[in-house]
């Protein structure tokens, strides 16, 4: 299974207790959240997604503003170092803490960052089959303490091939966070999650040639 997602998930509370409550998606205050976070671009509806299918392609936003949260899914927010996110996208009017996730497997890839009130407190980063570290930024969070530690081991071997200064897959770590803060994860195991992640809707939109702007 190709693992991947990008997004960005802005919470006025506990994101993990407001999906699970099954909120209810606004979708005119979808397109309009789209329309304010990228004034720059046209979007047209497409198909709906949902919150287990957070990968869209290039130049297809999938968004979501529910009561108390906001989730956007656009390939922007696939940043390598999070803390670069651009400011214009740290927008505390939609939520006091706002998340962002972005995972492939391919590239074996995970990175996350939270930010409190405007402020980075947490961005990590990590990448590749030698697991280099990218960024690693603010204090390791709770979750994360177990995969840092020797209770972890794989990978942990000096004399085997595959070998990684970090005692874990990053796309362990990146389910784990999925599931730590917002309740479900995409592959693993899934079943002692609290949510259905199909069950969350998300708007669809296309973004517009240019040409067909003008």
């Amino acid at each position: 299974m190709d693992t991947k997602t990008w997004m960005l998930v802005y919470s006025d509370g506990n994101a993990k207790e407001i999906l699970q409550s099954q909120p209810k998606l606004n979708r005119e205050i979808s397109v309009e959240l789209a329309n304010t976070l990228f004034p720059s671009k046209k979007f047209i509806p497409v198909e709906d997604g949902n919150l287990l299918f957070t990968s869209p392609p290039k130049n297809r936003l999938y968004i979501g503003s529910f009561p108390g949260m906001s989730i956007i899914s656009s390939d922007a927010v696939a940043l390598d170092y999070p803390s670069q996110l651009p400011h214009s996208l740290i927008n505390t009017d939609l939520g006091n803490t706002l998340y962002l996730f972005a995972m492939h497997s391919v590239a074996e890839w995970f990175a996350y960052a939270i930010w409190e009130n405007g402020r980075l407190v947490r961005s990590l980063s990590i990448s590749g089959p030698d697991r280099e570290l990218l960024e690693d930024i603010g204090p390791k969070q709770p979750f994360e303490k177990f995969y840092w530690s020797e209770g972890h081991p794989l990978f942990s071997d000096p004399e085997k091939e595959n070998y990684s200064p970090f005692n874990f897959d990053p796309l362990d770590l990146g389910n784990a966070a999925l599931n730590e803060y917002l309740g479900y994860r995409i592959e693993g195991d899934s079943d002692s999650s609290p949510i259905d992640p199909r069950k969350i809707p998300l708007v669809g939109l296309q973004k517009l040639p240019w040409w067909k702007i003008l």
